[in-house]
């Protein structure tokens, strides 16, 4: 069986699949262009992706009708046209479940980096600005005995909030779909509507689906809802922030600071406002970046891979 793999992944995945497939491995830091991609891909029974890649009807057309699976690296799988592959009787695979704790920590970091001022502070001492200490001097926000607002309680959320809620003494708000009376329970948590989450939080983390719904869904019309003294962190899609209504926010002092781990391009565009200001703290997506957990995203996209390729069910197939 022949796969293109479009970037390297670590061996607890690779020397799976290499053991039993003509790979090809796609050897740049950067990801393969359109054409590259496609050129590569033609003729493969396998495709292992990532979020960068759109794969989508023209895709399939130009790799070929042998394809039999596409493994995507990465829980979300807002790049791949899931009902297209479907109708072809492609299997679509994601990495769903590994993710969570250091998810959930990269969430409770730029929380905090944000609320106390991290970056700013960072940055005084690399420009060698630090001449003294000063009783005025970057205070930030408290935590203890604040309000966390979790967007989304899934895994991933509930995984932050117990992190708050028994760490810091923080009340739970949270948005469902459905209850979630073990959370209740567990945390004292209550499921209330976005906005009474917004305007009753002290801290608000993001871990909802980008879907038609929650694009954009902070705008303005949110953040004017939020307290001036809150900050916001976003460790799920990028697209579910509008970012130009972040920006005014942010530099008005709407609200105070914000932790951003995903942003709508990525990489942020070299332009875009957000990376000067302050009160704003960038990472380029490393919420998954610990070594289990990026070897357990490459053991199961193999073991997805190679599952399509063998016709079988997936283990993590996306329906």
């Amino acid at each position: 069986m022949k796969v293109f793999i479009t970037r390297q992944i670590p061996a607890a995945g690779l020397d799976r699949i290499s053991s039993v497939c003509d790979c090809d491995v796609w050897p740049e830091r950067m990801p393969p262009s359109r054409d590259q991609l496609q050129q590569r891909a033609a003729g493969c029974d396998g495709v292992l992706t990532l979020l960068s890649d759109r794969i989508d009807a023209e895709f399939f057309d130009a790799v070929g009708p042998q394809l039999k699976v596409v493994s995507n690296f990465a829980v979300g799988y807002n790049n791949i046209d899931v009902a297209e592959a479907t109708r072809r009787g492609i299997a679509v695979g994601n990495t769903p479940g590994v993710l969570t704790e250091a998810t959930a920590d990269i969430a409770v970091g730029l929380l905090l980096a944000a609320a106390r001022r991290m970056r700013e502070g960072i940055d005084n001492v690399t420009n060698q600005e630090w001449a003294t200490w000063e009783p005025m001097g970057f205070i930030g926000q408290d935590l203890v005995g604040k309000t966390i607002g979790i967007v989304g309680m899934g895994r991933i959320g509930a995984a932050v909030a117990r992190r708050l809620h028994f760490g810091w003494g923080m009340s739970v708000l949270y948005t469902s779909r459905s209850d979630k009376p073990e959370i209740d329970d567990q945390m004292n948590a209550r499921r209330v509507e976005l906005s009474t989450l917004l305007t009753e939080s002290d801290f608000v983390s993001v871990h909802t689906d980008l879907n038609p719904q929650t694009e954009k869904m902070f705008g303005d019309a949110a953040f004017a809802q939020m307290k001036p003294t809150s900050v916001l962190v976003n460790t799920a899609r990028g697209g579910i922030i509008d970012q130009e209504a972040l920006h005014q926010a942010l530099q008005s002092g709407t609200i105070f600071a914000a932790g951003l781990d995903v942003t709508e391009p990525e990489p942020l565009a070299a332009d875009s406002p957000l990376r000067g200001l302050s009160n704003c703290v960038i990472l380029p997506h490393v919420g998954s970046g610990t070594v289990a957990s990026r070897d357990a995203m490459a053991t199961i996209a193999a073991d997805n891979l190679l599952a399509g390729l063998q016709g079988n069910p997936l283990p993590h197939q996306v329906e």
